[in-house]
């Protein structure tokens, strides 16, 4: 379970992101965090993530404080998630196999398991084809997909993901729904924030809404 209880995020220069933000997130559930540009979206997902720390208020993830973590127990943290963010974060001297493959070579999986499960994840996103170029000369939609590949190779119990469907064209964005509703269906808590209405109508989530920094509906 996820839980954040009046949680704020005020950034250095007085800029309040979030203020008194308070929700659950059951396990296996599905969710869309909405709201306008600049309502506090990208700052809770990475509060979730430990990518940032909170202010105040209490940020706990399957037991655990996250605000509260040492920076070692950080990766331990993030061995639960898969995270998909807005500016991809891929490794530009390495290929499309082996971004994805990264995981699961720091979570210890053998090579041979591991290539099986690199190449199924490049499979459900369209870039199997593409699995030994450079993520360079990938298009921009190309590297969104990397980065959901990369996200859902290692089966995370938890998916994070900022505008998954934000610079692909209507095919993909409804073949990244449609994966996106294939692990719910397995059980995967899933938290979304996303614009995409097409998206939002495709698997009715729960919707948990913000505007300027604060819990809107």
């Amino acid at each position: 379970m996820i839980s954040f209880s009046q949680v704020s995020k005020r950034y250095p220069g007085g800029h309040r992101a979030l203020h008194d933000v308070s929700f659950t997130v059951e396990t296996g559930e599905l969710v869309f965090v909405c709201g306008p540009s600049g309502a506090g979206k990208s700052t809770l997902l990475k509060l979730l993530v430990a990518m940032e720390r909170p202010t105040s208020g209490n940020i706990i993830v399957n037991g655990q404080n996250v605000g509260a973590l040492k920076p070692r127990a950080i990766p331990f943290l993030r061995r639960n998630f898969g995270l998909v963010v807005q500016d991809h974060k891929l490794l530009y001297d390495r290929n499309v196999y082996e971004n994805v493959a990264l995981p699961l070579r720091i979570l210890g999986y053998p090579e041979k398991g591991a290539a099986r499960r690199v190449r199924a994840a490049l499979d459900k996103v369209g870039l199997l084809k593409h699995e030994r170029a450079l993520p360079i000369t990938l298009s921009g939609g190309e590297q969104q997909r990397l980065c959901i590949a990369r996200a859902i190779v290692h089966r995370p119990r938890i998916l994070v993901a900022d505008e998954p469907t934000g610079n692909l064209d209507a095919e993909y964005g409804a073949a990244i729904g449609e994966l996106i509703r294939a692990l719910h269906q397995v059980g995967v808590t899933i938290i979304i924030a996303t614009h995409d209405q097409t998206l939002l109508a495709q698997l009715a989530p729960r919707v948990i809404a913000l505007k300027d920094g604060k819990l809107a509906a």
